[in-house]
């Protein structure tokens, strides 16, 4: 169960093992049904969670434990998790500027905490390709670790056994998984350090692709629904192409600079982990940072010197002065980091979008990838063959999918909760029709309508479109009629009704359904989300009455009408 609660100071009272009682029916999750929308349906289900509900201040209260809830359990190791994480928060809180977004980064850089981050920001940091590192990830991980057991290495007694350092070391890395929230990036790093340096001091050397084999097995049989987490299939890919194309990469230059050549390691780390990551990316997202080797290389080392900064922040933030001076450093670093970020963002042509990926051109894109490693690395003349036969196979399927996009003629009405949100469609180009704040509201967008655009690979957004014509509330599309009706409005009935192919209903306006009914001769009635839900259930009946056809958007997700 997911509870969502409105701002009120009550709020405060919560914590870990709080008892509440709810004065309102918890709903089951849904998705949005936008067309490329991300699942979130599925994605709550494998998380186990399904159903939410939005509660103000009139609709819970805490309970009494003494007349509700007796024996109750608090998991004690959850609550030293929760402890800690609120304890580290409050510092970081106390010595660094919440202003632009700097203890946001701060919070999501050390401890993967998010709730407070920005959306532009944190769009600013996904288009220019270093959103990896404010998700905690084996970055993290391995630079704790190195100063971990450079720490216990000289603490007296504990550096005279390699077992107690381990036991130690291994104890902070997975109480820091725990605390980050233990996402499937961090425990792969995690339970790879574990097998490998249990290994050592074993004098057990073995092949890393068995380390991250069996780390991928054991968080498998923990929960086999991680091989549909996104972060999951990413963190494994990415560490996969490093194992195999790094030192391939590397070796193609030799630097004798020292410092140039570090420069030229750390690109070729950048590159080896973009490798087998770029196809799944360009399914998911539809787009690619291109600046991501510029952006990488300045904010990869700013940012684990943060990490540091950070830490040591947490050891002496009860120092006076001292805690101050680095809390103050620490800011400073994040936001010349941010500023970096936000201008590499503003460059024009830095995001590659709206590039078509389908499961089968994914698929073929990894062959293809793959087989030219092999022919390269290897000298495989088989892969070669292989590269050459996929390479028109892949370019064909993408010419036939653009021929697919040139050919598409749709209505889209979104299912974008308070707001009239339509899209007319025409190849490439669109026209929206809706509400004015949509357009002016960046957030918005990305978030209910920019994934159908994506999807659709709708790249222009047009004030004219060829077949469509406009007056008032009356849409001729193709051969479509549509009627869009935001006001009270009252019609006479006529002796021959007037044919209509779709009537939109927007903006909860007083009317009934039997009147429009005498007036059209409706094919499909469409009552959106910007409509009360109780009066979408009014009309609903009052269709079913007259056996005329409705469309809930609230409910049955976004209507999407193909045009022919």
């Amino acid at each position: 169960l997911l509870l969502y609660f409105a701002k009120d100071p009550l709020i405060k009272q919560l914590s870990y093992g709080s008892r509440i009682l709810l004065g309102k029916m918890p709903e089951p999750v849904k998705n949005a049904g936008n067309p490329g929308s991300f699942n979130y349906e599925q994605y709550a289900a494998f998380q186990q969670i399904f159903h939410t509900v939005f509660l103000k201040t009139e609709d819970w209260q805490l309970a009494d434990e003494e007349k509700f809830i007796k024996n109750t359990k608090i998991n004690w190791f959850k609550g030293i998790i929760y402890l800690a994480r609120d304890k580290i928060l409050s510092i970081l809180r106390k010595n660094i500027d919440p202003e632009e977004s700097k203890l946001s980064i701060a919070e999501a850089l050390l401890i993967g905490y998010t709730n407070d981050l920005d959306r532009t920001v944190l769009q600013a940091y996904t288009n220019t390709g270093v959103v990896h590192i404010i998700a905690i990830s084996g970055m993290h991980l391995t630079l704790i670790y190195l100063l971990l057991a450079w720490i216990f290495s000289r603490v007296p007694l504990v550096n005279r056994s390699k077992w107690l350092q381990l036991l130690l070391v291994l104890s902070c890395l997975w109480f820091f998984s725990f605390l980050t929230g233990a996402g499937a990036s961090v425990l792969r790093a995690a339970i790879m350090f574990s097998f490998i340096n249990v290994g050592r001091n074993l004098a057990k050397t073995t092949s890393i692709y068995n380390s991250l084999a069996a780390s991928a097995f054991v968080l498998l049989c923990y929960n086999p629904y991680l091989l549909w987490d996104v972060g999951f299939q990413l963190s494994y890919l990415a560490v996969a192409g490093i194992l195999v194309f790094q030192k391939p990469i590397y070796q193609t230059l030799k630097i004798n600079n020292r410092w140039k050549n570090k420069v030229w390691e750390m690109l070729s780390v950048t590159l080896a982990a973009q490798i087998l990551t770029f196809p799944i990316c360009l399914y998911y997202f539809h787009q690619f940072p291109l600046l991501f080797l510029l952006s990488n290389l300045v904010a990869i080392p700013l940012s684990s010197l943060i990490l540091c900064f950070e830490i040591g922040l947490l050891m002496v933030s009860w120092v006076p002065y001292l805690g101050t001076w680095v809390g103050k450093m620490t800011e400073w670093m994040v936001a010349l980091m941010n500023m970096f970020i936000k201008g590499m963002n503003k460059i024009p042509y830095a995001l590659w979008q709206y590039i078509p990926a389908s499961i089968i051109s994914t698929w073929i894109l990894y062959v293809l990838i793959i087989s030219i490693s092999a022919w390269l690395i290897n000298k495989n003349s088989k892969a070669m063959k292989l590269s050459i036969f996929c390479i028109p196979v892949f370019l064909l399927l993408m010419s036939y999918d653009a021929w697919i996009v040139k050919q598409q003629k749709k209505l889209i009405v979104y299912n974008f909760p308070q707001h009239r949100a339509i899209d007319f469609v025409v190849g490439d180009n669109y026209l929206f029709v809706g509400d004015t704040l949509i357009s002016r509201d960046v957030l918005l967008t990305d978030r209910y309508l920019k994934p159908a655009r994506l999807a659709l690979q709708l790249k222009h957004c047009r004030e004219r479109l060829t077949g469509l014509f406009q007056k008032d509330d009356f849409i001729q599309f193709d051969q479509k009629r549509i009627i869009l009706i935001d006001k009270p409005v009252s019609f006479e009935a006529l002796t021959t009704r007037v044919e209509v192919d779709l009537i939109i209903i927007s903006g909860n306006p007083e009317l009934e359904i039997s009147r429009l009914a005498a007036t059209f001769n409706c094919r499909q009635y469409v009552f959106d989300a910007s409509n009360s839900l109780w009066k979408i259930v009014k009309w609903q009946k009052e269709s079913e009455a007259l056996h005329l056809r409705s469309y809930s958007i609230p409910s049955q997700g976004a209507f999407v009408l193909d045009v022919k």
